[in-house]
């Protein structure tokens, strides 16, 4: 994974995300129509850029493969999890607040910016890596996020009126579990699709990065500097969960794994900043959000210097 690569991917972000910012004072972009494009982005494009890289000419990777880097994404967010619990002790946040730093550090932004970047930086071969990644996560989401959310929700609001039980088998088929399954299962089948639906899709897929970065600079825009900088816990956070656990999760792992692909993708989808899905179902569920929005924008605004960083040691 080439450093110089990843900086110029960085200011490329850096740029798109500025762009966004931009639009969005100008009145040319509304939160209304970035809560759009990002429904979009979710149902659309991300899918679309993941089952492009099934039907990629380059070798396939061989099921023994794919096999290992299912393991080592369970073993990563267990890592994950565990760390969830242990930095919030590190950090002495206190009890009310320590589901909001649960959630920024077990679900990253592998969607909006681990999918653009993996593709620009490690190539399409990365991307059925990816998608393993994204199921985990899916599932993840749906099921340990969903549920540490509600018992947040309750402690917040106990008067409330009791919650109906959802079906979380409903919840777990959505775009990002379905377009996953999808890559794999075309990737292993091999199978040779019309022209006219790859070109399609890869003419979607094509407006991932810039769509999702407008959607970040929406995001940025609406956030006083005093709202994103003011908590010096969250920069702790940052430097720990940004740099200090992709370093040293991956080094561990090289020890044992020799696939550089794989631990490349690892290391990315590691590094990448918290991402928006706790933060709409904090929404949905009428939990606190502020610590979770504030560490959502600082650890993306930071990601452009602390995903360098970590490629540079891992490189």
């Amino acid at each position: 994974m080439s450093i110089t690569v990843v900086l110029e991917q960085m200011v490329i972000i850096m740029i798109l995300i500025s762009v966004g910012i931009i639009l969005f004072r100008k009145k040319m972009l509304s939160e209304d129509t970035s809560r759009q494009l990002s429904g979009l982005i979710v149902n659309i494009t991300n899918p679309a850029v993941l089952i492009c890289s099934a039907f990629d000419d380059s070798p396939k990777v061989p099921l023994q493969t794919l096999g290992l880097s299912l393991l080592v994404f369970i073993i990563s967010y267990s890592v994950l999890i565990l760390s969830a619990y242990l930095i919030p002790l590190l950090l002495r946040v206190p009890d009310h607040a320590r589901y909001s730093y649960r959630m920024l550090t077990i679900f990253g932004n592998v969607g909006f910016i681990g999918i653009p970047l993996a593709s620009a930086v490690l190539g399409p071969g990365s991307l059925i890596f990816v998608s393993i990644n994204n199921l985990i996560y899916n599932i993840l989401v749906y099921t340990y996020g969903l549920s540490t959310l509600k018992k947040a929700s309750l402690a917040q609001n106990p008067d409330a009126a009791p919650q109906k039980r959802e079906n979380i088998l409903h919840k777990l088929v959505n775009a990002g579990t379905v377009s996953a399954v999808l890559t794999i299962l075309f990737y292993l089948g091999d199978f040779n699709v019309p022209e006219i639906i790859s070109s399609s899709l890869t003419y979607a897929g094509r407006t991932t990065t810039f769509l999702s970065m407008l959607v970040l600079g929406v995001s940025v825009a609406q956030m006083a500097p005093k709202d994103i900088f003011s908590h010096p816990k969250l920069y702790w956070f940052t430097l720990i969960r940004q740099i200090l656990l992709p370093v040293g999760f991956t080094l561990l792992l090289s020890l044992f794994v020799k696939e550089p692909l794989i631990l490349n993708t690892t290391a990315l989808m590691l590094a990448v900043p918290a991402g928006n899905m706790p933060l709409m179902l904090s929404k949905q569920l009428h939990v606190e959000e502020s610590t979770i929005s504030q560490g959502i924008i600082l650890t993306t605004l930071f990601s452009l210097l602390t995903i360098p960083v970590v490629t540079f040691f891992i490189a």
